[in-house]
């Protein structure tokens, strides 16, 4: 009876095992490089919309004060960057507001794990650069 009940337990072979592992190697091959790509695209993807958003409180400013805001001004009516953005870029915005319409700039920089993405512009007359990237 021993016996019988020894040779009903099994379990995997060495050959199963490694077998296991050469497929989870493989994928993990495959699938790491597309996950990065993806979560850079994702974090682009928040600054486009963010970048959008400092254009919208722009016209605000346009419409209130016949002119753009710079980046302090910005800041000081209560504006800041969120934080899962800041971490992976800065931003400036350059304005003009001598020029007939007023014009502004504002350029995302990446940084950190965004670095090889490069950097994002959107100006007020909707030119957005570089243009593969929006």
């Amino acid at each position: 009876m021993r016996k019988a009940q020894l040779q009903s337990i099994r379990g995997f072979t060495l050959v199963e095992l490694m077998i296991t592992v050469l497929v989870v190697g493989i994928l993990a091959t495959v699938a790491l490089p597309s996950y990065k790509e993806y979560i850079i695209r994702s974090n682009r993807a928040a600054a486009q919309s963010e970048m959008m958003n400092i254009t919208n409180r722009q016209q605000q400013f346009l419409i209130a004060d016949r002119g753009y805001a710079d980046k302090a001004k910005l800041e000081a009516s209560g504006y800041a960057l969120p934080g899962e953005i800041s971490s992976r870029y800065s931003y400036a915005i350059e304005i003009d507001n001598d020029a007939a319409p007023p014009l502004f700039t504002i350029t995302f920089s990446a940084k950190g794990p965004q670095l090889a993405d490069g950097d994002l512009t959107l100006d007020s007359t909707g030119v957005k650069t570089p243009a593969g990237k929006w």
